[in-house]
């Protein structure tokens, strides 16, 4: 390594994206958790990317080989109109054959995934809970994704000389100020209990799977991570593994009042989390 190279600054790349859903409620206080069209869980999953160009230019060099392939040519996911696969890869929307094209090419990139899991359930509870000590505390969505991301980055801003963190869009507000309040918080607790003080800059960027291509990939590791969790499958999770770092299942309180970690000396596996 040269001398230029060994000094350059280190800037780390995080994308970062959800799965599920933060509703609890219907507009007349009906609980929705876990019915058709509400999720259970609630993640917000973080991907570091070592070389986000390349991945980029991977994704759509693969996306336009497949929309070019004879194959596919009736697929309707993949017709222009529809902005869906033809405009980016969604887990959710690509059929079967594409997602295992995606997941191959995933697996060839060096990618570190971390994700916190939140049970809709307990998070109810805390609502229920907290109702009864404030009357005028009002449940909101923005208020559980904020507190996922520094819970997500508490152990995730002190290592490098600058951060570019990439949020998936959420609506059409602007909530960089509460993001950047959220990372501030994140590496402050840090700090706190660490001693370990950082003001590395952070640049903050929200944007869509089709104009971040490294967001679609953050959107497959939450898929694989989802379906587990929803629906019981885990041979997603199990193929990508090698790229999983950190799963923080900070419901599951069996063990420890602060959850459960996954990682390679504890696999995440489906025997591991509670039935539902």
């Amino acid at each position: 390594m040269s001398a230029s190279a060994e000094n350059s600054p280190s800037i780390r790349h995080y994308f970062v994206d959800e799965a599920g859903d933060g509703t609890l409620f219907n507009s007349k206080g009906k609980i929705l958790i876990g019915t058709e069209g509400c999720s259970r869980f609630f993640i917000l999953g973080l991907l570091d990317v070592l070389e986000p160009e390349f991945l980029a230019k991977n994704l759509e060099e693969l996306r336009a080989s497949l929309l070019a392939d004879p194959y596919f040519k009736k697929v309707p996911s993949m017709q222009p109109e529809n902005q869906k696969t033809a405009i980016g890869f969604h887990a959710k929307d690509d059929i079967p054959e594409v997602r295992r094209e995606v997941f191959n090419l995933l697996k060839r990139h060096e990618l570190k995934f971390f994700a916190v899991v939140r049970d809709k359930q307990k998070l109810l509870e805390y609502v229920r809970g907290r109702n009864q000590i404030d009357h005028s505390y009002r449940y909101q969505q923005n208020e559980l994704y904020d507190y996922l991301t520094r819970r997500l980055f508490k152990d995730r801003l002190h290592k490098d000389d600058g951060y570019n963190i990439c949020f998936a869009k959420r609506g059409n507000s602007d909530r960089t100020a509460a993001l950047r309040n959220a990372l501030e918080a994140a590496r402050g607790k840090f700090n706190e209990q660490w001693g370990i003080a950082s003001t590395a800059p952070i640049n903050i960027t929200a944007s869509t799977p089709p104009q971040s291509p490294c967001l679609q990939a953050v959107d497959y590791f939450l898929w694989a991570l989802q379906r587990l969790y929803e629906r019981r499958e885990d041979r997603y999770v199990e193929f990508l593994w090698s790229g999983f770092k950190l799963v923080h299942d900070i419901d599951d309180t069996r063990q420890a009042r602060y959850g459960v970690y996954y990682t390679r000396k504890n696999p995440l596996a489906l025997s591991k989390i509670p039935g539902i």
